[in-house]
């Protein structure tokens, strides 16, 4: 029997901006698309600094975990990416705020991001048997 795969979709987070979702649920876990510091209500890039920008972040994946019934303790994996590694304290700091249960996590720098944006947040959530 094939394994049903659901979209999840929200207005309280960002829309896909391209060809892709919002995220998928398959197999009992959530893979959130990457995030980055869009308003939902605004289509703007919020902040100008790492903080203003992780806590925007931080906020659409707390709406995507919302939309699949999860939290932010379900989240088992992050994958992180700034644009500047100096900025890594500071966005460390806004991250561990929102994740106390210490996910796995992959933390690099790139050259550019979506909007020239200064972090983009990936998750997959644990939601249990579907």
């Amino acid at each position: 029997m094939a394994e049903k795969i659901a979209t999840v979709s929200t207005k309280d987070a960002p829309a896909a901006i391209g060809p892709y979702s919002q995220a998928k649920i398959a197999g009992g876990f959530l893979f959130a698309s990457g995030q980055i510091a869009i308003n939902p209500e605004t289509g703007e890039i919020d902040g100008t600094d790492i903080r203003a920008q992780a806590e925007r972040v931080m906020k659409n994946i707390g709406a995507l975990l919302a939309a699949a019934g999860a939290g932010y303790d379900d989240v088992v994996r992050t994958e992180c990416f700034l644009a500047d590694m100096g900025d890594f304290a500071e966005f460390n700091d806004v991250y561990g705020s929102y994740f106390p249960n210490r996910p796995a996590r992959s933390c690099v720098a790139v050259r550019t991001l979506p909007k020239n944006v200064l972090c983009e947040v990936e998750i997959t959530a644990w939601l249990g048997d579907q």
